[in-house]
């Protein structure tokens, strides 16, 4: 049985093939990039989603296999954006992206390494 672990979760998720081609979205991705009355994005170009410059560079991550991340701020609230490269079977297959959103008071926890012995 195939689960779709991301499906209901408060994250969103793209998925697109090398060529940009969006293969996949969650529902919290549809919620987030399509409006009433939008088309489908699956079967779409990802690159025709993105303005200039972000365009190009995603163009450039496709091709290098590069991973970003950055967070964003609009309309008070902020995401983290972590896009990244996947593979089926080893052999590059596109891009993930994840759309987290962040926490007003988000804490950050520094973690030691256990000592050696």
């Amino acid at each position: 049985m195939k689960r779709d672990y991301f499906e209901g979760a408060d994250v969103a998720v793209t998925v697109c093939a090398t060529d940009g081609t969006i293969l996949d979205m969650n529902a919290k991705s549809r919620k987030t990039f399509l409006k009433p009355g939008d088309p489908e994005l699956i079967g779409h170009n990802v690159l025709d989603c993105h303005p200039e410059p972000a365009r190009t560079m995603l163009a450039g991550m496709l091709k290098t296999q590069r991973a970003n991340a950055y967070t964003v701020e609009k309309e008070g609230v902020k995401k983290l954006i972590y896009q990244c490269p996947w593979y089926d079977d080893g052999a590059y297959a596109g891009f993930l992206e994840l759309s987290i959103v962040l926490p007003e008071n988000l804490p950050n926890r520094v973690r030691k390494p256990k000592e050696t012995r």
